[in-house]
């Protein structure tokens, strides 16, 4: 898996790794049972501390999507999958549920809200078959 830091992005670089963790198992391009890279090895890779990988790691662990096992490394943990969905499920939600409070506080009915998400599905599923 490939590991990317934004240095200017909102959330600090341990947020961003773990987010893409978490996005890797609820799409299925990381397992259960899958080890992750060394913290020492993945700190050089994004060019980060390895002290920021370290506190990535132990809050996945503290959700239950990662399992360190001494001596062996950190694995994705039994139960990952659920948990990773629900945590991007509700992710979704929450910035669906302030666009659409924002869309309609600028004056738009339901059916224009609509409108524009279904357009934006539309634009987004072109984008990823380009990308394919």
């Amino acid at each position: 898996m490939h590991f990317e830091i934004d240095p200017h992005a909102a959330h600090s670089p341990s947020e961003q790794l773990a987010d893409q963790v978490r996005s890797a198992v609820a799409s299925g391009r990381l397992a259960v049972g899958e080890r992750l890279p060394a913290v020492r090895a993945l700190a050089e890779n994004v060019r980060v501390n390895p002290n920021t990988v370290g506190r990535a790691w132990r809050e996945l662990e503290l959700e239950g999507v990662l399992e360190s096992r001494r001596g062996d490394g950190v694995f994705v943990a039994v139960g990952a999958l659920a948990r990773c969905r629900r945590h991007r499920d509700d992710v979704v939600a929450e910035r669906l549920a302030r666009a659409t409070s924002e869309a309609r506080g600028a004056g738009l009915d339901a059916n224009e809200v609509l409108r524009i998400v279904r357009a934006a599905l539309v634009e987004a599923d072109g984008r990823r078959e380009k990308a394919s």
